[in-house]
């Protein structure tokens, strides 16, 4: 006593996992991406630190030469 509409559970169960499952691999590859994005530029951000704090040092030492020198005269 069929009306033709056989609900195949099986199949919907599975492309459900299916769909969860490429769901959380989309997010963990968005996160993956983003990880990168954040590392490739705190890299030349953190060397523009270091060189700038290393030129500000530079500059505070010709500063102390300078008024040493001053002074000395």
């Amino acid at each position: 006593m069929s009306n033709g509409s056989n609900i195949d559970v099986s199949g919907a169960v599975n492309n459900l996992i299916d769909t969860a499952g490429k769901i959380v691999q989309l997010q963990l590859d968005l996160l993956n991406s983003s990880l990168k994005a954040v590392s490739s530029i705190a890299e030349p951000l953190a060397k523009t630190m270091t060189d700038l704090v290393g030129s500000a040092a530079n500059t505070m030492t010709q500063v102390l030469q300078s008024v040493s020198a001053a002074v000395k005269k």
